[in-house]
Formats: C-alpha cells, structure tokens, sequence
C-alpha cells in the first residue's frame, strides 16, 4: 500500500511535506533502533521467510499506516502489507489489522519502529477523536496546538486530522500568533497593536488576550483573530458579547474532556487543545510472527 493520505483528509501541508515527514521520521527512528546491525536477527537465517500480524489490543481510531508501510519498504521493499483495516477506522480489541510477508529478520527489526509510530500516532487521533466526539452538537472546531512530541510535529498534525479536528499553524513560520510574552517585548500593547496594522497579513494575524480589557482593544485595531487565553467560561460568554461577530474567537487553556462541552455551548468559534497531542496514552498493538 502506498503512503496516501485518505480522500476525505484535507491537509495544511503539501504531499511533498507529508512524505518528506515520514522518510526524516523512519530514517532517524530505524537508525536509533538499528544502528546499522540487529545483532539478535544475526543469529536467524537471511532466506527464512517470515509471516506476521498485526493485532490492536484495545479499540482506537486506526492512525499510522503510511510510518508502517515506509518502515517495512525502507528495510526491504519486496516486504508485502495487506491492511485489513483503514487509516481513520475505529478498530476493537483483538483486531487484526494488517498482514506482513517477507524475509523473517526484515520484518523483526522493523517490528518495534512500526509498532512505535502506530501507537503513537493512533493515541493523538483516539483522543482527538474522543474530544470531536464530545462537541458535535456545537458549532465549535476543535483545533491542535504546537504542543507536540519533538520531531513528530507532521506526523501528530496528520493524527489530529484523522481525528476529525483542525490544525493550528505548523510552526512559527506560516502564522503570525502574537501571545502574552510577544506583547510584553514591546512598550505597551498600542505599539505593537500598530505595528500589526501595517503587516501584509493583517487579516491572518491572530493575537492572544488575557482579559476582556485587552479584547476591547485589539477589536478596537480590527484584528481579526482572537485568542481567548484561559478565560472561563463566563468570561468567553462576555467575549461574545463585546466581539458581536466581529473576529473569530478561540478558547485555549484549561480545557480538557471534562469542561470541553461547556466551552463549546458558549457559541465560541474554535477551542484549541494541547493535550491531544502531549497528553497522550499510547494504543496498545502487537505483532505476532511464524515461519513459513
């Protein structure tokens, strides 16, 4: 199977930017691991084939498929995958969903470096998806932050999409976010308020409030995003009020499954979450092996 991204995934990234992602992943992850010798494989004879499964045990929403499929084809690319189940699929307990034909020393060192992504990338999506899930009814989008594990912010960014939720920037360099520390370099808020004004991108700049103060100010400079840092959600209800539709307003901080649906009844455009991504409680899988 190639490395496609689902028909029903819209991504903020090029396919070029997807692969790239997954190859820098794999490399780095197969040298760790190898370091160029599997010496436990050495003991094992080269031409024995080998026959494997892969089995989830404990339902997940199904996220990994492309790190699986390039981990197996980079140490051998006659290596044959048969996915029983989808990229995006909630699986159960005791599923098997992949088959694995080739060379028996090919697929045991891959086999802790799949099951590594697999679970990785399944756990953001499970929890992303459980936190959709919980705000369905409302009009609000759930968004991922830059919270990431390092070196995996692509890969995490596609898990909170198979997920079902949105993605934030990428990074520092393809949005401006203007937060609490940023304001506090300059003198005061006006300064940087208009500086903001004579950006090329005014309309995409986002900017952080942490009071209702600061969010009559910056409507008051037309900003158009708004980042409704730690407010409550009484506070996010007096937002809406004083924005009347004027900026899309975010809700960040402090939320999490227990108060997420309590945020999104508000009528707030977006609520952004870290947990899903740094939070994470990894999806059990394993791989079973026979000789054939």
């Amino acid at each position: 199977m190639p490395n496609k991204i689902p028909t029903n995934i819209k991504l903020n990234f090029s396919k070029k930017v997807f692969q790239d992602a997954i190859s820098t992943n794999i490399n780095a992850a197969l040298n760790e691991d190898l370091g160029g010798i599997d010496k436990t494989t050495q003991l094992i004879s080269k031409n024995g084939l080998g026959f494997a499964i892969i089995k989830a045990n404990q339902g997940a929403i199904l996220c990994g498929s492309p790190w699986v499929n390039s981990c197996f084809k980079k140490l051998n690319n006659k290596i044959k995958i048969n996915w029983l189940a989808s990229e995006g699929q909630l699986i159960k307990k005791g599923q098997t969903i992949c088959e694995i034909q080739g060379k028996y020393t090919d697929i045991l060192a891959g086999e802790r470096v799949a099951l590594n992504f697999l679970q990785t990338l399944s756990a953001t999506a499970t929890e992303t998806n459980t936190m959709v899930r919980l705000i369905k009814k409302y009009n609000a989008q759930l968004f991922d932050t830059r919270k990431t594990i390092p070196g995996l912010r692509i890969a995490q960014k596609y898990a909170v999409r198979i997920g079902g939720a949105e993605n934030q920037r990428l990074g520092l360099y393809d949005q401006i976010l203007i937060k609490e520390n940023h304001i506090k370099s300059f003198v005061n808020l006006s300064d940087l308020l208009n500086k903001v004004k004579l950006n090329d991108e005014f309309d995409k700049i986002q900017i952080e409030v942490e009071d209702l103060s600061e969010l009559k100010k910056v409507l008051s400079y037309g900003i158009k995003n708004i980042l409704l840092d730690n407010f409550t959600v009484p506070k996010i209800k007096e937002a809406i009020k004083i924005n009347k539709n004027r900026a899309i307003l975010e809700a960040s901080g402090n939320i999490d499954k227990n108060n997420i649906a309590d945020f999104a009844k508000t009528g707030v455009d977006r609520i952004s979450v870290g947990l899903i991504t740094k939070n994470i409680h990894s999806i059990d899988f394993s791989m079973n092996i026979d000789r054939k």
